[in-house]
C-alpha cells in the first residue's frame, strides 16, 4: 500500500474540496421544490438613466440615475467558475422579500447569481398612484440593461447566460426587452439570454415585432382578471413571428400566486388597455390615438382604459412549486447548457 506523506495528503484534500466548492449546482431543481437559501444581498453601484419613453433614451440633456440594485452572489461561483444570473424586476407593488427576496435566495442557493432592481426606490418612491404615473417601463428597461452590463463585467458571472424575470408590470418590461427595436435603442453591451413574464399584462404591441431571438416564457393564472388570454396569445404570436420561441404556462391561480401574503381584491386593472409602439418609439393609445409623452398624459390615457372591476390577488404554494418547475424546465438549458443530462 502506497504511503502518502501527511503534507501532500493535506494538499490533495484541499484541492478536492476547492473543486467541489467551485462547482455550482448543475441546474435548477426540476421538481419545483427549491432550497430556501441563506444568501445575503448587498447594494451595488449601477448607473442608469431616466427616460420617460423610448424616444427619450439617450437624450443629450438626460441626467444619470443611480439604480437601486441588490446583488446576491451565486453559491460556488468564482472567476474560475462563473455563474449564470437572473435579474428580477418587481411589479406595481414594489420589491417584496416574500417574492423577490425569496426568489433571490433560492436562485443563489442553486448556483445562479441574482440582481434585484427596485425601479421605484431609485426615483424617490412616492405613493402608489404617483409612482406608477411617474415611473415608466422605459425607466425599468434602462435599469435592467444597465444591470445586465454590470453583471457581465463581473468575473464571477457569465454575461452570456443572464435572464430577465419580471412580475406583473415588470413582466411587461421583460417582454419589451426582447424586441430588437428596444435593444437597438438602449444599445447595451450585452443581450439577455432569456425573458420571463410572470402575469405581465399584454397591453402593448410593437409595429415591428422583430426580436433578438431569445426565448420567452409567459406565465399567468386563469383567475387573474389583469390577464387577457386572447391578447396574450396575440402578443405571443407577434413574438414568434419576430423570431423568438414563446412558451405559455397557465395555472388555476390568482394574480401574484408566488408572493402574496394575503388574499384580496385590487380595485383597478389595465387588462383592457391597448397601446401601439411605433418604429420611432412613440407609444399611442389605440382607441384615442393619444401619445404617452409625460406623466399627465399617461394618467389621462390610463384613466380612459382602466377597468374598475379589479382583480384577485392570492398566494398559492402548490402553484408556486408548479411554476418553479416550469421555470426550471425553461431556464436550465439556457443557464446550464453544459450540465449532464
Amino acid at each position: 500500500m502506497t504511503h502518502t506523506p501527511p503534507g501532500l495528503r493535506a494538499v490533495l484534500i484541499a484541492l478536492v474540496l476547492t473543486a467541489f466548492a467551485g462547482a455550482a449546482r448543475a441546474d435548477l431543481a426540476p421538481s419545483g421544490d427549491w432550497p430556501s437559501g441563506a444568501a445575503r444581498g448587498e447594494r451595488v453601484p449601477v448607473e442608469s438613466a431616466n427616460p420617460f419613453s423610448l424616444v427619450d433614451v439617450g437624450a443629450a440633456d438626460a441626467d444619470p440615475v443611480a439604480a437601486d440594485v441588490t446583488f446576491y452572489p451565486a453559491a460556488g461561483a468564482s472567476a474560475a467558475h462563473p455563474a449564470p444570473a437572473v435579474i428580477l424586476l418587481h411589479g406595481a407593488g414594489g420589491v417584496s422579500d416574500r417574492r423577490e427576496g425569496r426568489y433571490a435566495r433560492e436562485f443563489a442557493a442553486q448556483g445562479v447569481a441574482v440582481a434585484v432592481i427596485d425601479v421605484f426606490a431609485a426615483r424617490g418612491g412616492g405613493r402608489f398612484i404617483e409612482r406608477l404615473m411617474n415611473t415608466t417601463e422605459a425607466m425599468a428597461l434602462s435599469d435592467a440593461f444597465a444591470t445586465l452590463d454590470w453583471l457581465a463585467a463581473r468575473p464571477d458571472v457569465d454575461g452570456a447566460r443572464v435572464a430577465l424575470i419580471g412580475f406583473s408590470y415588470g413582466g411587461m418590461s421583460s417582454v419589451y426587452s426582447a424586441y430588437r427595436q428596444v435593444v437597438d435603442t438602449y444599445r447595451p453591451a450585452n443581450r439577455f439570454a432569456a425573458h420571463v413574464a410572470f402575469y405581465g399584462p399584454c397591453i402593448a404591441r410593437f409595429e415591428d415585432p422583430t426580436t433578438t431571438g431569445a426565448p420567452i416564457l409567459m406565465l399567468w393564472g386563469d383567475e387573474d382578471a389583469i390577464m387577457d388570454p386572447a391578447a396574450c396569445e396575440t402578443l405571443a404570436g407577434d413574438l414568434r413571428r419576430g423570431g423568438s420561441d414563446v412558451g405559455i404556462r397557465r395555472y388555476d391561480a390568482r394574480h401574484r400566486w408566488d408572493g402574496a401574503g394575503r388574499s384580496w381584491r385590487a380595485p383597478v386593472h389595465i387588462a383592457d388597455c391597448r397601446f401601439n409602439v411605433g418604429t420611432d418609439g412613440t407609444v399611442r393609445d389605440t382607441r384615442t390615438m393619444l401619445e404617452m409623452t409625460n406623466a399627465a398624459m399617461r394618467a389621462t390615457i390610463l384613466a380612459f382604459c382602466s377597468n374598475r372591476d379589479g382583480y384577485l390577488i392570492g398566494g398559492d404554494e402548490a402553484v408556486r412549486r408548479q411554476s418553479n418547475a416550469a421555470l426550471a424546465q425553461f431556464l436550465n438549458p439556457i443557464l446550464f447548457p453544459d450540465r449532464d443530462t
